[in-house]
Protein backbone atom coordinates (compact mmCIF):
# COMPACT_ATOMS: atom_id res chain seq x y z
CA UNK A 1 0.00 0.00 0.00
CA UNK A 2 1.52 3.49 -0.38
CA UNK A 3 1.02 6.49 2.03
CA UNK A 4 -1.77 8.20 0.99
CA UNK A 5 -3.84 4.44 1.75
CA UNK A 6 -1.73 3.68 4.84
CA UNK A 7 -3.03 7.34 6.24
CA UNK A 8 -6.48 6.66 5.30
CA UNK A 9 -6.93 3.40 7.26
CA UNK A 10 -4.97 4.99 10.22
CA UNK A 11 -7.81 8.03 10.14
CA UNK A 12 -10.60 5.97 8.97
CA UNK A 13 -9.66 3.31 12.16
CA UNK A 14 -9.38 6.54 14.60
CA UNK A 15 -12.92 7.65 13.23
CA UNK A 16 -14.27 4.33 13.59
CA UNK A 17 -13.16 4.27 17.13
CA UNK A 18 -14.53 7.37 18.23
CA UNK A 19 -18.09 7.19 16.84
CA UNK A 20 -18.03 3.53 18.47
CA UNK A 21 -17.11 5.72 21.97
CA UNK A 22 -19.40 8.13 20.69
CA UNK A 23 -22.15 5.58 20.31
CA UNK A 24 -22.15 4.36 24.14
CA UNK A 25 -22.57 8.19 25.05
CA UNK A 26 -25.76 8.01 22.89
CA UNK A 27 -26.85 5.04 24.70
CA UNK A 28 -26.44 6.66 27.77
CA UNK A 29 -28.25 9.26 26.96
CA UNK A 30 -31.19 7.41 25.13
CA UNK A 31 -31.20 5.12 28.37
CA UNK A 32 -31.28 8.23 30.68
CA UNK A 33 -33.98 10.73 28.83
CA UNK A 34 -35.93 7.16 27.77
CA UNK A 35 -35.47 8.48 24.20
CA UNK A 36 -36.04 5.02 22.46
CA UNK A 37 -36.64 6.43 18.87
CA UNK A 38 -33.06 7.77 19.47
CA UNK A 39 -31.41 4.49 19.30
CA UNK A 40 -33.68 3.06 16.42
CA UNK A 41 -32.35 5.91 14.05
CA UNK A 42 -28.46 5.43 15.13
CA UNK A 43 -29.34 1.67 14.78
CA UNK A 44 -31.08 1.85 11.46
CA UNK A 45 -29.21 4.88 9.80
CA UNK A 46 -26.02 3.11 10.61
CA UNK A 47 -27.29 0.04 8.30
CA UNK A 48 -28.75 1.87 6.24
CA UNK A 49 -25.42 3.88 5.47
CA UNK A 50 -23.52 0.52 4.19
CA UNK A 51 -26.56 0.22 1.84
CA UNK A 52 -26.34 3.72 0.47
CA UNK A 53 -22.78 3.43 -0.02
CA UNK A 54 -22.88 0.06 -1.71
CA UNK A 55 -25.38 1.30 -4.20
CA UNK A 56 -23.83 4.79 -5.11
CA UNK A 57 -20.14 2.19 -5.84
CA UNK A 58 -22.35 0.73 -8.49
CA UNK A 59 -24.89 3.65 -9.69
CA UNK A 60 -22.65 6.41 -8.62
CA UNK A 61 -18.84 5.81 -8.79
CA UNK A 62 -19.16 3.53 -12.05
CA UNK A 63 -22.76 4.57 -13.71
CA UNK A 64 -24.63 0.92 -13.74
CA UNK A 65 -28.27 2.09 -13.43
CA UNK A 66 -28.70 -1.31 -11.23
CA UNK A 67 -32.47 -1.49 -9.21
CA UNK A 68 -31.81 -5.12 -7.36
CA UNK A 69 -29.85 -4.28 -3.84
CA UNK A 70 -33.25 -5.07 -2.43
CA UNK A 71 -32.38 -8.56 -3.88
CA UNK A 72 -29.36 -8.91 -2.49
CA UNK A 73 -30.16 -7.91 0.76
CA UNK A 74 -32.50 -10.41 1.11
CA UNK A 75 -30.26 -13.08 0.69
CA UNK A 76 -27.96 -11.76 3.17
CA UNK A 77 -30.90 -11.43 5.63
CA UNK A 78 -31.99 -14.36 5.19
CA UNK A 79 -28.83 -16.01 5.00
CA UNK A 80 -28.06 -15.03 8.61
CA UNK A 81 -31.37 -15.39 10.18
CA UNK A 82 -31.48 -19.62 8.55
CA UNK A 83 -27.28 -19.62 10.09
CA UNK A 84 -27.88 -18.17 13.33
CA UNK A 85 -31.39 -19.79 14.54
CA UNK A 86 -29.92 -21.79 17.80
CA UNK A 87 -30.77 -25.37 16.98
CA UNK A 88 -33.08 -25.58 19.92
CA UNK A 89 -35.67 -22.96 18.70
CA UNK A 90 -35.68 -24.43 15.09
CA UNK A 91 -38.60 -26.90 16.18
CA UNK A 92 -40.70 -23.21 17.34
CA UNK A 93 -39.92 -21.38 14.16
CA UNK A 94 -39.82 -23.77 11.29
CA UNK A 95 -42.84 -25.57 13.25
CA UNK A 96 -44.89 -26.57 9.72
CA UNK A 97 -41.37 -28.00 8.58
CA UNK A 98 -40.02 -30.07 11.19
CA UNK A 99 -37.56 -27.99 12.10
CA UNK A 100 -36.10 -26.99 8.64
CA UNK A 101 -33.24 -28.99 7.08
CA UNK A 102 -30.46 -27.00 8.64
CA UNK A 103 -29.96 -28.38 11.75
CA UNK A 104 -26.65 -26.41 13.24
CA UNK A 105 -26.02 -22.80 14.19
CA UNK A 106 -22.53 -20.85 13.00
CA UNK A 107 -22.51 -18.83 16.62
CA UNK A 108 -23.29 -22.14 18.62
CA UNK A 109 -20.49 -23.75 17.18
CA UNK A 110 -17.79 -20.97 17.55
CA UNK A 111 -19.32 -20.95 21.00
CA UNK A 112 -18.38 -24.33 21.94
CA UNK A 113 -15.00 -23.63 20.56
CA UNK A 114 -14.30 -20.67 22.02
CA UNK A 115 -16.53 -19.64 24.75
CA UNK A 116 -20.27 -18.08 24.89
CA UNK A 117 -19.19 -14.54 24.84
CA UNK A 118 -16.64 -14.28 22.07
CA UNK A 119 -17.11 -17.55 20.05
CA UNK A 120 -21.18 -16.22 19.73
CA UNK A 121 -19.65 -13.09 18.86
CA UNK A 122 -17.03 -14.10 16.20
CA UNK A 123 -19.95 -16.63 15.38
CA UNK A 124 -22.31 -13.58 14.07
CA UNK A 125 -19.52 -11.66 12.02
CA UNK A 126 -18.24 -15.13 10.04
CA UNK A 127 -22.18 -15.37 9.72
CA UNK A 128 -22.19 -11.77 7.68
CA UNK A 129 -19.05 -12.93 6.07
CA UNK A 130 -21.06 -15.99 4.58
CA UNK A 131 -24.08 -13.42 3.78
CA UNK A 132 -21.35 -11.03 1.72
CA UNK A 133 -20.41 -14.27 -0.08
CA UNK A 134 -23.32 -15.30 -0.96
CA UNK A 135 -24.76 -11.80 -2.17
CA UNK A 136 -21.49 -11.80 -4.44
CA UNK A 137 -22.22 -15.30 -6.31
CA UNK A 138 -26.00 -14.06 -6.60
CA UNK A 139 -24.33 -10.82 -8.31
CA UNK A 140 -21.32 -12.62 -10.05
CA UNK A 141 -23.94 -15.11 -11.74
CA UNK A 142 -26.55 -12.19 -12.38
CA UNK A 143 -23.71 -10.21 -13.61
CA UNK A 144 -23.13 -12.32 -16.14
CA UNK A 145 -26.26 -11.66 -18.87
CA UNK A 146 -27.37 -8.47 -17.36
CA UNK A 147 -23.99 -6.45 -17.41
CA UNK A 148 -24.25 -6.55 -21.19
CA UNK A 149 -27.12 -4.34 -21.13
CA UNK A 150 -27.12 -0.25 -20.52
CA UNK A 151 -29.11 2.43 -18.76
CA UNK A 152 -32.89 1.40 -18.64
CA UNK A 153 -32.89 -1.58 -19.46
CA UNK A 154 -30.11 -2.82 -16.86
CA UNK A 155 -32.68 -1.19 -14.11
CA UNK A 156 -35.22 -3.56 -15.10
CA UNK A 157 -33.53 -6.99 -15.11
CA UNK A 158 -31.75 -6.53 -11.94
CA UNK A 159 -35.31 -4.96 -10.59
CA UNK A 160 -36.67 -8.66 -11.90
CA UNK A 161 -33.61 -10.70 -10.44
CA UNK A 162 -34.78 -9.04 -7.22
CA UNK A 163 -38.36 -9.78 -7.24
CA UNK A 164 -37.48 -13.41 -8.62
CA UNK A 165 -35.56 -13.80 -5.58
CA UNK A 166 -38.34 -12.43 -3.29
CA UNK A 167 -40.93 -15.04 -4.81
CA UNK A 168 -38.46 -18.26 -5.22
CA UNK A 169 -37.38 -17.56 -1.21
CA UNK A 170 -41.68 -17.89 -0.74
CA UNK A 171 -41.91 -20.76 -2.91
CA UNK A 172 -42.89 -24.02 -1.23
CA UNK A 173 -40.86 -25.97 -2.89
CA UNK A 174 -38.23 -23.65 -0.69
CA UNK A 175 -39.88 -24.06 2.56
CA UNK A 176 -37.66 -26.50 4.69
CA UNK A 177 -35.03 -24.53 3.90
CA UNK A 178 -36.50 -20.80 3.93
CA UNK A 179 -39.57 -21.33 5.78
CA UNK A 180 -41.60 -20.19 3.03
CA UNK A 181 -43.50 -17.31 3.68
CA UNK A 182 -43.48 -17.50 7.19
CA UNK A 183 -40.98 -14.88 9.43
CA UNK A 184 -37.11 -15.87 10.54
CA UNK A 185 -36.98 -14.97 14.22
CA UNK A 186 -35.24 -16.04 17.32
CA UNK A 187 -31.69 -15.40 15.97
CA UNK A 188 -28.56 -13.68 18.09
CA UNK A 189 -28.62 -10.08 17.18
CA UNK A 190 -26.56 -7.33 18.81
CA UNK A 191 -28.39 -5.20 21.33
CA UNK A 192 -25.59 -2.57 21.68
CA UNK A 193 -25.06 0.34 18.87
CA UNK A 194 -21.21 0.14 18.94
CA UNK A 195 -20.95 -3.48 16.93
CA UNK A 196 -23.30 -2.24 14.04
CA UNK A 197 -21.09 0.80 14.23
CA UNK A 198 -17.82 -0.49 14.15
CA UNK A 199 -18.74 -3.37 11.13
CA UNK A 200 -20.34 -0.93 9.05
CA UNK A 201 -17.45 1.57 9.75
CA UNK A 202 -15.33 -1.26 8.42
CA UNK A 203 -16.74 -1.91 5.74
CA UNK A 204 -17.18 2.01 4.33
CA UNK A 205 -13.88 2.19 5.36
CA UNK A 206 -12.95 -0.64 2.96
CA UNK A 207 -15.29 1.32 0.28
CA UNK A 208 -13.27 4.32 0.45
CA UNK A 209 -9.99 2.80 0.02
CA UNK A 210 -11.38 0.87 -3.34
CA UNK A 211 -12.27 3.66 -4.70
CA UNK A 212 -9.48 6.04 -3.89
CA UNK A 213 -7.13 2.48 -5.43
CA UNK A 214 -6.39 2.28 -9.31
CA UNK A 215 -9.87 -0.32 -9.62
CA UNK A 216 -11.60 2.97 -8.07
CA UNK A 217 -10.49 5.14 -10.78
CA UNK A 218 -11.44 2.88 -13.60
CA UNK A 219 -14.72 2.36 -11.91
CA UNK A 220 -14.80 6.58 -12.79
CA UNK A 221 -13.87 6.52 -16.48
CA UNK A 222 -15.80 3.58 -16.91
CA UNK A 223 -18.86 6.10 -15.51
CA UNK A 224 -17.90 9.04 -17.55
CA UNK A 225 -17.01 7.52 -21.05
CA UNK A 226 -16.83 4.14 -21.47
CA UNK A 227 -15.62 4.83 -25.29
CA UNK A 228 -12.37 6.50 -23.81
CA UNK A 229 -12.05 4.20 -20.87
CA UNK A 230 -11.87 1.71 -23.19
CA UNK A 231 -9.44 3.50 -25.53
CA UNK A 232 -7.19 3.32 -22.35
CA UNK A 233 -7.17 -0.39 -21.96
CA UNK A 234 -9.58 -0.68 -19.29
CA UNK A 235 -11.85 -3.90 -19.57
CA UNK A 236 -15.13 -3.05 -19.42
CA UNK A 237 -17.03 -6.10 -18.44
CA UNK A 238 -13.89 -6.69 -15.76
CA UNK A 239 -14.65 -3.98 -14.32
CA UNK A 240 -18.44 -3.10 -14.65
CA UNK A 241 -18.49 -6.71 -13.30
CA UNK A 242 -16.09 -6.08 -10.39
CA UNK A 243 -18.09 -3.38 -9.10
CA UNK A 244 -21.33 -5.40 -9.31
CA UNK A 245 -19.86 -7.97 -7.50
CA UNK A 246 -18.10 -5.91 -4.54
CA UNK A 247 -21.40 -4.19 -4.23
CA UNK A 248 -23.61 -7.08 -3.74
CA UNK A 249 -21.49 -8.74 -1.22
CA UNK A 250 -21.31 -5.37 1.35
CA UNK A 251 -25.44 -5.25 0.22
CA UNK A 252 -25.55 -8.64 1.20
CA UNK A 253 -23.50 -8.16 4.57
CA UNK A 254 -26.35 -4.84 5.34
CA UNK A 255 -28.94 -7.18 4.68
CA UNK A 256 -27.70 -9.59 7.17
CA UNK A 257 -27.06 -6.28 9.66
CA UNK A 258 -30.79 -5.42 8.87
CA UNK A 259 -31.84 -8.94 9.75
CA UNK A 260 -29.81 -8.36 13.10
CA UNK A 261 -31.91 -4.83 13.96
CA UNK A 262 -34.95 -5.94 12.98
CA UNK A 263 -34.97 -8.93 14.88
CA UNK A 264 -37.15 -11.03 12.39
CA UNK A 265 -37.16 -11.72 8.87
CA UNK A 266 -40.06 -12.31 6.46
CA UNK A 267 -39.54 -11.72 2.31
CA UNK A 268 -42.62 -9.45 1.63
CA UNK A 269 -40.51 -6.48 3.71
CA UNK A 270 -38.13 -6.68 0.86
CA UNK A 271 -39.96 -4.99 -1.99
CA UNK A 272 -39.64 -2.45 -4.87
CA UNK A 273 -39.99 0.41 -2.26
CA UNK A 274 -36.89 -0.51 -0.37
CA UNK A 275 -34.47 0.11 -3.09
CA UNK A 276 -36.21 3.24 -4.00
CA UNK A 277 -35.56 4.22 -0.76
CA UNK A 278 -31.85 3.55 -1.06
CA UNK A 279 -31.57 5.26 -4.49
CA UNK A 280 -33.63 8.22 -3.06
CA UNK A 281 -30.65 8.48 -0.13
CA UNK A 282 -28.27 8.19 -3.00
CA UNK A 283 -29.55 11.44 -4.90
CA UNK A 284 -29.96 12.92 -2.06
CA UNK A 285 -27.08 12.58 -0.43
CA UNK A 286 -24.86 13.08 -3.74
CA UNK A 287 -24.34 10.71 -6.57
CA UNK A 288 -20.66 9.78 -6.64
CA UNK A 289 -19.95 10.55 -2.86
CA UNK A 290 -19.80 8.62 0.12
CA UNK A 291 -19.86 11.58 3.14
CA UNK A 292 -23.06 12.17 1.11
CA UNK A 293 -24.68 8.99 1.43
CA UNK A 294 -23.90 8.33 5.37
CA UNK A 295 -25.73 12.37 6.18
CA UNK A 296 -28.46 11.09 3.94
CA UNK A 297 -29.41 8.03 5.66
CA UNK A 298 -29.37 9.63 8.67
CA UNK A 299 -31.48 12.34 7.76
CA UNK A 300 -33.95 9.87 5.89
CA UNK A 301 -34.18 7.75 8.86
CA UNK A 302 -34.37 10.82 11.44
CA UNK A 303 -37.29 12.22 9.13
CA UNK A 304 -39.11 8.89 8.73
CA UNK A 305 -38.91 7.85 12.08
CA UNK A 306 -39.00 10.07 14.31
CA UNK A 307 -38.82 13.79 13.66
CA UNK A 308 -41.94 13.63 11.67
CA UNK A 309 -44.03 11.47 13.42
CA UNK A 310 -45.81 14.19 15.44
CA UNK A 311 -47.69 15.05 12.23
CA UNK A 312 -49.28 11.93 11.88
CA UNK A 313 -50.88 12.41 15.30
CA UNK A 314 -54.56 13.45 15.17
CA UNK A 315 -54.31 15.02 18.70
CA UNK A 316 -51.65 17.34 17.91
CA UNK A 317 -54.07 19.57 16.29
CA UNK A 318 -53.54 23.19 16.54
CA UNK A 319 -57.20 25.12 17.26
CA UNK A 320 -59.12 22.15 16.56
CA UNK A 321 -58.05 22.43 12.54
CA UNK A 322 -58.35 18.78 10.76
CA UNK A 323 -54.92 18.91 9.47
CA UNK A 324 -52.80 16.35 11.14
CA UNK A 325 -53.91 13.00 10.26
CA UNK A 326 -52.24 9.22 9.55
CA UNK A 327 -49.88 9.43 6.94
CA UNK A 328 -49.58 13.65 6.81
CA UNK A 329 -46.06 13.08 7.67
CA UNK A 330 -45.09 11.00 3.93
CA UNK A 331 -47.20 14.43 2.69
CA UNK A 332 -44.29 16.55 4.63
CA UNK A 333 -41.73 14.66 3.78
CA UNK A 334 -42.15 14.13 0.45
CA UNK A 335 -42.11 18.08 -0.28
CA UNK A 336 -38.84 18.43 2.05
CA UNK A 337 -37.21 15.76 -0.47
CA UNK A 338 -38.54 17.80 -3.32
CA UNK A 339 -37.14 20.84 -2.48
CA UNK A 340 -33.88 19.04 -1.60
CA UNK A 341 -33.79 17.76 -5.39
CA UNK A 342 -34.67 21.28 -7.03
CA UNK A 343 -32.11 23.40 -4.61
CA UNK A 344 -29.31 21.02 -4.89
CA UNK A 345 -29.22 19.51 -7.81
CA UNK A 346 -26.42 17.32 -6.79
CA UNK A 347 -27.13 16.53 -3.55
CA UNK A 348 -26.50 17.58 -0.51
CA UNK A 349 -22.54 16.97 -0.90
CA UNK A 350 -22.27 16.45 -4.60
CA UNK A 351 -19.20 14.91 -5.63
CA UNK A 352 -17.28 16.08 -2.28
CA UNK A 353 -16.07 14.22 0.60
CA UNK A 354 -15.81 15.46 4.41
CA UNK A 355 -11.95 16.10 3.95
CA UNK A 356 -12.71 18.44 1.01
CA UNK A 357 -14.76 20.38 3.27
CA UNK A 358 -11.62 21.08 5.46
CA UNK A 359 -8.98 21.74 3.12
CA UNK A 360 -8.62 25.65 2.65
CA UNK A 361 -9.22 27.14 -0.83
CA UNK A 362 -5.39 28.69 -2.38
CA UNK A 363 -6.00 32.55 -1.57
CA UNK A 364 -5.88 34.38 -5.13
CA UNK A 365 -3.16 36.52 -5.82
CA UNK A 366 -3.26 40.19 -5.99
CA UNK A 367 -3.16 40.00 -10.09
CA UNK A 368 -6.31 37.35 -10.17
CA UNK A 369 -8.43 39.43 -7.44
CA UNK A 370 -7.16 42.83 -9.67
CA UNK A 371 -8.71 40.67 -13.12
CA UNK A 372 -11.99 40.82 -11.45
Amino acid sequence: MDKKSNKTIFWGLVVIAAMAVLSLGAEGIADATGQTLLMTVLKKGTVYALLVVSMNLLNGFTGLFSLGQAGFMLIGAYTYAILTIPVAKRAGVYQYYDGGIVQFSIPEAFSGLLGDLVGGVIGMVVTLLICGLLAALFGWLIGLPVLRLKSDYLAIATLGFAEIIRTFIQYESFAPLTNGSNTLRQYPTFKHLYPYVIIVGICILCIVLLVNSTYGRAFKAVRDDEIAAEAMGINLAKHKMLSFVISSFFAGVGGGLLAMYMSSVQAKGFTVAMTYEILLMVVIGGIGSISGSIIASYLFIGCSEWWLRFLDDPGNNPGGIKLLAPGFRMVVFSTFIMIVVLFFRKGIMGEKEFPDLLRRRPKKSEKEAAGK
